[in-house]
């Protein structure tokens, strides 16, 4: 594991744990409010009181700070995917059912600044994401408890603040696939990996032997894992790895 690898998930790891510190903190207030309103419930048809409004803001906030913990933990979790060891490189692409349950969305509640408290890494992170609109990427679109993970390089072409979740197109769907049309996706960030800019030398990585990485079937869109077994000096294939989603 190199070093960018391991500050990655070092920095995610410190996020879990500040997420989890605060929802703590917000749920000691929230069990202090319901103490006070069970004790004196007519306290609310006073004028002037904010109780309710004040637990509500309080279980907005809970709210995000937990959805923030699963983003951050579903990072993590494609961190260390890539490391674990591989089986056979790859199958090709098969016909993919779009299960209802994969497509689901999750009804945010549009929040107040002042209830919204993203740590600057995650801040960083979305507006990276944000800046990807019409950039090739690579993106898991099966669900996390399919047996086989398939990814494939798409384009995105939306980046939803709200949901953090990231719209993009296959232009490129496979011969099994019905339909001859294009096929879009809303993945979570988690199943999102930029690649680095080709006209930026200092986005450049090496990829030594042992690495581990994924790489495009010749011909096709679809990505398999592999591992570097040796390094040639120009590559004229797309290959990836975990360290780019390190914020």
């Amino acid at each position: 594991m190199s070093s960018p690898d391991i500050v990655g998930i070092l920095e995610n790891t410190k996020e879990l744990d500040r997420l989890r510190k605060e929802q703590e903190e917000v749920l000691v207030e929230i069990n202090k409010m319901h103490k006070k309103l069970q004790a004196s419930p007519e306290i609310v048809e006073k004028p002037g009181d904010i109780s309710l409004s004040k637990l509500k803001n309080l279980y907005i906030q809970a709210k995000e700070l937990s959805e923030n913990e699963v983003t951050v933990s579903n990072i993590l979790l494609t961190q260390l995917d890539l490391l674990l060891p591989y089986g056979p490189t790859g199958q090709q692409r098969r016909k993919l059912g779009v299960a209802e349950g994969n497509d689901q969305k999750r009804k945010r509640m549009k929040v107040d600044s002042d209830v919204i408290r993203l740590s600057p890494s995650m801040r960083n992170q979305i507006e990276a994401y944000a800046s990807l609109k019409g950039e090739q990427v690579a993106a898991r679109v099966t669900a996390e408890s399919a047996d086989k993970d398939e990814w494939f390089v798409v384009k995105v072409i939306h980046f939803d603040r709200e949901t953090k979740e990231v719209e993009v197109l296959d232009e490129e769907p496979g011969d099994d696939e019905e339909g001859s049309g294009q096929r879009t996706y809303k993945l979570p960030m988690s199943c999102i990996l930029p690649f680095p800019k080709r006209n930026d030398p200092s986005n450049t990585q090496e990829f030594p032997p042992g690495k581990h990485v994924l790489a495009v079937y010749p011909g096709t869109t679809a990505l398999y894992k592999a591992t570097v077994v040796s390094t040639p000096r120009k590559v004229s294939s797309f290959c990836h790895n975990h360290t780019h989603l390190s914020t």
